[in-house]
């Protein structure tokens, strides 16, 4: 395609402009080729025939899609116009101060803070792709980090540009990414220190110019050295031509370095006072260029920063003091008088107020400074003499001094910063940061800026050098075909001012000559280049200067004071003074060969150009440019060793002011930074490189359905570039990108913008279509309906004639009176109609009415005899209930009499008959046991009996068997033999019933133990109702004093009464012993049903170690050739239950036929426990039905029974009785139990053994007898006590009715006795505790002597107390296998949530119940610090509402807090972990991925972000983000995390999600779009879908996504009117004034249907956002953490009934 093609109408192109450099005008008519001139027409309006050249047309304009784009490599065409219009829209349009242009970072300077330098803006472009984000000077130094730490390279950042551009800022930022980034993890704080060095080298080289407040006068190369895990470990400094004449002189509008205005504030402060220092106005090397102040900058605030910086940097206070000594003396003498004595001599006062301080402060000889500042020593070979020197010399020798001492003084301190910065171990690579002065022309330019344009000269060397060396390698990897391009070359230049015979060599020469000048070294300039080297010129007006053609521009050089400069002497008398100083530092200064250590000794060995040549005569002193010219080898072999970035800073305009963009001065410095070269470059070849999938998308539009059903899109974009683009020279095919030249880009978006134009007018065509013909058919629908009526008037008015209207009038006439005739007769036959009907109704409704008004009379009749029967009858009842009632009122007044006169006879008969059935329950317990007995008698009396008769017949047979006698005495001794062995196994049965009948006794033990808890709660039920019952009492006293004159009267009787009262009081105390009783038979339920679980469980188990056995014992081989390699797998896995669980059951399935007979016994075994717990759960039913019973009969007393108790509650003492009385009366039982079982055995050992045990009967049964009055001696001791007991019951009711009278009121009575009770109480139960600790011992001793004494016994049904029993020494095993070592997953599928916990307090119970405080103590810091030591851990929840589980012995609170922190820490990390792994998902799920397919299309991309593969489905989609979501969630439920817990991590992890998201939105112009923010919202839709999935609605998650919800409608909004932008503030709440301008300046419209948002719309809504007192950080903080709250929540699982899986691997454990 002709380039001649697109100079068409409508078409935009550039023309020169004086003021803007470049304007844009519009083509008015197609240009032909040979038009002289081109029809334009101006923004303004106007109309210009522009005079063209054919061959040089005017600059064509980008379309508008391509404007403000992130790299200016991006665009189509690539011209300056082009580079100059894209960084106006970005900078003052769009407040962008960065692009990119291919490799290179242009910096803008926006003189005004921004707040996109903070932590925030770090760690968001951490770990990013450089043109994944927007443009920034993080960027750049990401990406040399990156490639450092990926290619182990050492990478360089190279910061150019002129005074006042930011060059200073720019590399402190770059400096503090990498200390932040790459942290060291020891605690030298080496970041900090290399961060200190700025202020103090910005201190002593930085001053104010007309350019620049802070303006860099020296240039530096910080090289920041890193290890081998890239984390910073030291720094060193290279500075170059440091500015010295700055010290002795300052333009107007100027000042001299920081660090001496900054001396001079703090002049005033006690420890600067010695320096006898006063304000910069008194000194003239800091009031030359009349401003001594800089506005908002605070000279003694800065003064205290520096002195931090110098002790972070480990410079003590005397180091400061003696550079502050110098810095001193420097003023000092600048403030020496000279004065001139004639016309060839001067003086100088030994007086001299400043000379005497100058002389003080460096230790020299006052007389000889004032002689040798005004003289000077020559020296010929005859003889030495001393020349005086006018006024001029002395003052310039003076100004020489101080510009050296200063020299050195630089370079001292930059020499220890080094030290102070230097590192013991190894470099492995380094980042160097240089931040160097840019090319500068000025009106007059001296020998300063010669040197450093030459520098300039030798970093456009290097940089063009590497732009073409990384264009070549971009074409050889894409494999596309190159040619040689053309660019730039300054080694001419660089040969015109370093080569032999050069610039710089004839310079040193003349400076060698003794009478070397400027104008003899400048004629040998003219003599040797003047026609004879094209880039050097003389100029016509002038001879005291000359012309160097430079790559960026021709600069004039005035000659004079080159010489003198580059001698930079100081006369040898004033050396030699200085070294005799007695201040040590100053002396050092003017050694004669000082040796400096090398700071880059390490890292690169550097060989000179060319060969050094000795200096031959000691005078030789090596001049200022040819020590400029090597440290500019060192530096460029030092870049050319790394990989260098570039970063190059403008500055926008000369008055500083915000955001102000004068494109004169701004096209000025791309010209010499390099820029427009680097897009000269790229615009020879091919600029514009699409990816594949990126062309593909953009250009979709543009193919044809038959092309679109091509798969593969590599050839789709191949054919539609043949078919689009005819030349094929326009555009080359690479690997993976397609390379365009120049405008085919452009050429591209014409056709996509014409395509999409005639498309809309396609639709516009249709739709207006339709709209018309809808509005066609309305019209003409309302044409007729007009016609209709229309032509019916008109055919009415012919109609109507005289005739007409009277033979229309006799019509009418005539219809009347037939139309009414008619009328009336239908109307007489309706009527009479309804009338009959109306008759016939009424009488209906009459016979209806009349019957149910009979039924009625009727009903009421029948009602008023029925209501007056009932009212009879009720009346006959209520009077029968009435006299019930009175009687039973008499009966009872009656025996309230007798109460006094028979203390209530009746009642309490009732009540000793209901308690003596109760205690016939329990006599007949003992008749049974007696019938028993006695059935044990019967028995022995039987076999008595036998044996008496065995015994006649013995006797009868005796002297039948005297002559056998020595025959049965054999037999005898054999017989007894046999006996023996019997007797041994008896003695095991016996041994086994002993076993049997401890155990029994552990049970009574433990619901012992029960009942005296459920005891303590029936106790605190019985103190509610104290009160009540206390009220009852002072009814009773009331009546007590009315009946006091009966009771005299009836003394005797009761009397009599009070005996039977006593028992029955005696009696009512074991109504708690039953109810306790019938309480504990539902507690043995419970157990028994526990127990039969446990016992299923064991048979389980038994059933799986069985199996192991028989599959141990089987033939191994066999069972391997029967099963396959991962079966085999599964059987040898120990750490996954469940994957184990699957090997053996396959096991066992193919083992089946070989354990048939063992399972079948088992089954047995089943049965048989199932036929015993079908038999407990009758006997529990029995005994429920008993505790019906006993529940009606107590009923009748529970009064007595409550008033009885609670006066026992209200004395302590008498409940410790009870309660001694009921452990004695369980010991009774117990023995007695003891004595039946010993009977039973003695019994029937007596039917196996009559003969030879006759006597040991005997003796058994006086032991029986013997018991059985012991037995009924500690009956009769419990009665006595029981007595006694009454007794002091009595005693204490009687002291208790006394103390009641004296007290005033109940309520202070009710006070005194309750708090007394509680003390009681206290003391009550501390003695419990003590009880049961010796209760636990004595468990302990008992369980270990059954366990010693009967160790081989079968185990039977066991029931767990939920404790497990662990050794001190398998304590470090204990949390090594179950917090260290734990697989979670396993046990998450096939355990229950928190075992791990459960386990843990089942051992600290275990240790509390052995009271041992070392125990629980070791347990539970091994815990804690366990627990620390992991990421992971099941979360530790409480244990059940069950007394019986909480410690006995130990108050573990002091652990509360640090598990409390443990927890919190767990929490925390735990959050860390998931964030860890859901960020890398967050920007590409929720920014980049296309939710909505199709409605966004793909902008050009730039150098920076070229895609290196064709397929794009490898990154993270929507569904990442919720899969991963969906996972965090199934885990944390699938570990029993508590439900509010897993709320607040979710709220968390979508606040992450949010604010990652929203701060990439921030820092990415190209997501900006509205399309995009309609992305976001289906995006957000679909998180909020996810919330409602999981019910976590309530988890406040979705107010967190609040912020970026805001932000996408923000991008979808109208953004145009006042109204919008009023909206835009109503709404948008949830985000900050800084982020709500970010976004609307960073708005990009995706194509030419898009609006950008203009700058006063945005100047709006700032307007109206400007009363909100929000933060100004742009970026959220994405470390920030909700405060987490842990709830309670009770465990459901009950420890006695947990097993502990074997893939714990704590067999150590024994269940208790």
């Amino acid at each position: 395609m002709a380039v001649a093609a697109l100079y068409t109408q409508y078409n935009r192109v550039w023309i020169p402009d004086p003021e803007e450099v470049w304007k844009s005008a519009e083509i008015a008519k197609d240009y032909r080729v040979g038009d002289k001139v081109l029809r334009l027409l101006l923004e303004d309006g106007t109309e210009l025939d522009y005079s063209i050249d054919p061959e040089s047309l005017p600059p064509l304009r980008n379309p508008d899609i391509l404007v403000g784009e992130n790299d200016l490599t991006a665009l189509s065409y690539l011209h300056e116009p082009a580079v100059l219009h894209n960084l106006r829209v970005r900078f003052a349009e769009s407040k962008l101060i960065y692009t990119y242009s291919g490799i290179i970072l242009v910096a803008m300077n926006p003189y005004k803070q921004l707040p996109i330098y903070g932590d925030a803006i770090i760690h968001a472009y951490s770990g990013q792709n450089m043109g994944d984000m927007d443009p920034h000077i993080f960027a750049v130094a990401e990406e040399a980090y990156k490639q450092m730490a990926r290619n182990n390279k050492n990478q360089s950042i190279i910061v150019s540009g002129e005074s006042g551009a930011g060059k200073t800022v720019s590399a402190r930022y770059a400096m503090r990414y990498f200390a932040t980034v790459s942290k060291s993890s020891s605690n030298t704080h080496v970041e900090d220190k290399v961060l200190a060095s700025n202020p103090i080298t910005e201190a002593v080289g930085n001053a104010k110019t007309t350019r620049n407040d802070n303006s860099s006068r020296f240039g530096k190369y910080t090289e920041i050295s890193f290890d081998e895990r890239n984390q910073i470990i030291g720094a060193n400094m290279r500075t170059y031509l440091l500015e010295k004449s700055r010290v002795v002189f300052q333009s107007e509008n100027e000042r001299n370095y920081h660090i001496f205005y900054q001396l001079c504030a703090s002049a005033q402060e006690s420890e600067f006072k010695h320096l006898k220092l006063g304000s910069a106005e008194e000194f003239n090397y800091t009031r030359m260029g009349g401003s001594t102040v800089i506005e908002g900058v605070n000279d003694r605030a800065d003064m205290v920063e520096t002195q931090k910086t110098f002790t972070l940097l480990g410079f003590k206070e005397d180091f400061q003091m003696d550079i502050f000594k110098i810095l001193a003396a420097i003023l000092h003498l600048g403030n020496v008088q000279i004065t001139a004595v004639g016309h060839e001599r001067s003086s100088v006062s030994e007086d001299d107020r400043h000379l005497k301080v100058f002389c003080e402060l460096l230790g020299l000889e006052r007389a000889k400074v004032a002689q040798w500042l005004c003289s000077r020593r020559l020296i010929t070979t005859s003889e030495t003499v001393v020349k005086p020197m006018t006024r001029p010399q002395a003052v310039t020798a003076r100004d020489a001094l101080a510009k050296k001492i200063y020299a050195h003084l630089f370079d001292f301190i930059v020499e220890r910063i080094n030290q102070a910065l230097q590192f013991s171990g190894k470099q492995h690579t380094f980042i160097g940061v240089l931040d160097i002065y840019g090319f500068e022309t000025f009106d007059v330019n001296s020998f300063e800026q010669f040197c450093i344009n030459y520098a300039n000269e030798k970093l456009q060397q290097q940089f063009n050098l590497h732009v073409f060396k990384l264009e070549q390698e971009e074409y050889m990897k894409e494999d596309i075909p190159w040619t040689l391009i053309d660019f730039y070359d300054n080694q001419p230049v660089i040969d015109l001012i370093e080569a032999k015979m050069g610039i710089l060599e004839l310079l040193d020469e003349e400076c060698l000559l003794p009478h070397g000048t400027d104008e003899n070294w400048l004629q040998k300039l003219y003599n040797n280049f003047v026609n004879k080297n094209s880039f050097f010129e003389k100029p016509r007006m002038s001879n005291a200067s000359f012309i160097i053609q430079h790559f960026a521009d021709k600069v004039e050089y005035k000659c004079e004071g080159f010489l003198e400069k580059n001698r930079d002497t100081v006369y040898d008398m004033l050396v030699e003074i200085m070294r005799a100083s007695k201040f040590q530092l100053c002396a050092s200064f003017f050694q004669e060969s000082p040796v400096p250590p090398s700071p880059f000794r390490s890292a690169i060995t550097v060989k000179s150009a060319k060969p050094a040549i000795k200096p031959s005569n000691k005078q030789f002193r090596t001049t200022v440019g040819n020590k400029f010219r090597s440290s500019l080898y060192l530096l460029m072999e030092t870049l050319n060793a790394t990989t260098p970035h570039y970063v190059r800073c403008i500055k926008p305009n000369d008055e500083k002011l915000p955001f102000e963009f004068d494109s004169r001065r701004i096209a000025q410095q791309l010209r010499a930074c390099g820029v427009l070269e680097t897009i000269r470059i790229s615009a020879q070849s091919y600029p514009s490189r699409w990816t594949y999938i990126e062309f593909y998308s953009r250009y979709g539009v543009l193919m044809t359905k038959q092309e679109l059903s091509f798969s593969d899109k590599k050839e789709v974009c191949k054919v539609v570039l043949h078919r689009l683009i005819q030349d094929s020279n326009q555009y080359q095919f690479g690997k993976t990108k397609i390379f365009f030249r120049a405008g085919q880009v452009a050429y591209l978006e014409k056709l996509r913008l014409d395509k999409l134009r005639q498309s809309c007018v396609v639709i516009q065509k249709h739709i207006r279509g339709w709209l018309q013909r809808k509005k066609f058919l309305r019209e003409r629908q309302a044409a007729l309906t007009i016609q209709q009526y229309f032509r019916g008037q008109q055919t009415v008015r012919k109609a109507v004639t005289a005739t007409a209207l009277k033979e229309a009038w006799a019509a009418i006439i005539i219809q009347k009176y037939c139309r009414g005739y008619l009328v009336r007769s239908l109307y007489q036959l309706i009527r009479v109609a309804a009338i009959t009907i109306q008759a016939y109704t009424r009488g209906l409704l009459a016979r209806r009415r009349y019957r149910k008004m009979l039924e009625e009379h009727k009903a009421v009749i029948l009602q008023k005899y029925a209501r007056a029967w009932l009212a009879r009858r009720r009346f006959q009842s209520i009077r029968r209930f009435v006299l019930n009632i009175q009687l039973t009122y008499r009966v009872q007044h009656l025996q309230k009499k007798l109460e006094d006169q028979n203390k209530e006879n009746h009642g309490l008969v009732e009540k000793l008959t209901s308690l003596a059935a109760l205690r016939a329950g329990d006599t007949e317990k003992m008749q049974k046991l007696e019938s028993e007995l006695d059935k044990a008698a019967a028995h022995r009396h039987s076999y008595e009996e036998k044996g008496k008769k065995y015994k006649a017949a013995m006797e009868e047979k005796l002297a039948k068997l005297q002559k056998r006698n020595s025959e049965l005495e054999i037999q005898k001794e054999q017989i007894e033999l046999q006996l023996q062995e019997k007797t041994e196994e008896l003695k095991e049965k016996m041994d086994g019933l002993t076993k049997q009948l401890f155990d029994d006794v552990q049970k009574e033990q433990e619901q012992r133990i029960l009942l005296e808890k459920s005891f303590e709660l029936k106790t605190q039920d019985y103190e509610k109702q104290i009160w009540s019952l206390k009220e009852d009492i002072q009814a009773l006293r009331a009546e007590k004093t009315h009946l006091q004159h009966q009771l005299e009267e009836e003394r005797v009787t009761s009397n009599g009464l009070k005996g039977e009262v006593a028992q029955l009081r005696k009696q009512a105390k074991t109504i708690s012993e039953f109810e306790k009783e019938i309480e504990l038979l539902q507690t043995q339920k419970i157990d028994v049903e526990k127990h039969v679980q446990s016992q299923k469980r064991e048979m389980r188990e038994k059933m799986s170690e069985i199996t192991k056995q028989l599959l141990e014992s089987y033939d191994i081989e066999d069972v391997r050739s029967r099963l396959s390699l991962e079966d085999l797998e599964h059987l040898n896995e120990d750490g996954e239950l469940w994957f184990a669980y699957e090997g053996l059951k396959k096991a066992t399935h193919v083992l089946e036929s070989h354990f048939q007979s063992q399972k079948d016994s088992y089954e047995k075994e089943i049965e048989a426990l199932n036929f015993k717990v079908v038999h407990l759960s009758q006997e529990i039913n029995h005994l429920q039905k008993l505790f019906r019973e006993e529940t009606d009969i107590n009923e009748s007393i529970r009064h007595e029974v409550t008033r009885l108790t609670s006066e026992n509650m209200m004395i302590p003492d008498f409940k410790q009785q009870i309660s001694e009385l009921e452990k004695l009366k369980q010991d009774l039982e117990i023995r007695l139990n003891e004595q039946t079982e010993s009977m039973k055995g003695k019994l029937e050992e007596l039917s196996n053994q009559l003969n030879r045990n006759r006597e040991e009967e005997g003796t058994q049964r006086k032991t029986l007898e013997a018991q059985n009055e012991i037995h009924t001696k500690e009956k009769e001791k419990l009665i006595s006590k029981i007595q006694e007991m009454q007794e002091a019951s009595e005693h204490l009711k009687k002291q208790f009715e006394t103390e009641s009278e004296v007290r005033s009121t109940f309520r202070q009575e009710a006070s005194r006795l309750t708090m007394e009770n509680r003390d009681l109480e206290e003391e009550l139960d501390m003695k419990d505790r003590v009880i049961k600790k010796l209760q636990d011992q004595v468990k302990t001793l008992t369980k270990t002597i059954e366990k010693g004494n009967d160790g081989h016994l079968s185990s039977g049904p066991r029931e767990y107390l939920g404790m497990l029993e662990y050794k001190m020494e398998d304590e470090d095993k204990l949390i090594q296998n179950l917090i260290l070592d734990l697989k979670p997953r396993g046990v998450v599928v096939n355990m229950i949530p928190g075992l791990p916990a459960h386990i843990l307090f089942m051992c600290v119970r275990y240790a509390d119940s052995r009271n041992d405080a070392g125990m629980v103590k070791s347990l539970m810091n091994s815990t804690i610090n366990g627990i620390k030591q992991v990421v992971k851990e099941f979360m530790k929840l409480n244990s059940p509402h069950q007394n019986k589980n909480c410690l006995n012995n130990f108050d573990l609170s002091e652990y509360r807090q640090i598990l409390s922190d443990v927890a919190i820490r767990i929490y925390h990390q735990f959050i860390v972990v998931m964030e860890n792994n859901i960020q890398p998902i967050i920007v590409q799920g929720m920014l980049e991925y296309e939710s909505l397919q199709g409605i966004s299309g793909l902008k050009p991309t730039g150098f920076r972000k070229r895609s290196s593969s064709i397929d794009d489905t490898d990154g993270y989609t929507m569904t990442s983000v919720l899969q991963q979501l969906s996972y965090f969630y199934s885990t944390m439920c699938q570990n029993g995390l508590d439900p509010e817990l897993v709320r607040q991590a979710v709220k968390q992890l979508f606040f992450l999600i949010g604010a990652i998201t929203l701060n990439s939105l921030f820092l990415r112009k190209d997501m900006c779009s509205c399309r995009k923010g309609m992305q976001i919202r289906c995006n957000i839709s679909y998180l909020e879908e996810w919330l409602k999935d999981k019910n976590l609605q309530n988890s406040l998650a979705k107010e967190t996504l609040e912020p970026l919800s805001q932000a996408a409608w923000l991008l979808q909004v109208k953004k145009t009117t006042d109204s919008d932008a009023k909206e835009i503030y109503e709404r948008c709440t949830s985000l900050s004034a800084v982020q709500i301008i970010k976004i609307l300046n960073s708005y990009t419209p995706i194509d030419d249907f898009e609006k950008r948002v203009t700058p006063s719309f945005v100047r709006k809504v700032q307007a109206l956002l400007n009363n909100r007192a929000d933060s100004s950080q742009l970026m959220l903080d994405t470390k920030y953490l909700f405060q987490v709250t842990f709830p309670f929540t009770p465990s459901p699982h009950a420890l006695e009934m947990i097993q502990i899986p074997s893939s714990f691997k704590l067999g150590f454990l024994n269940r208790l």
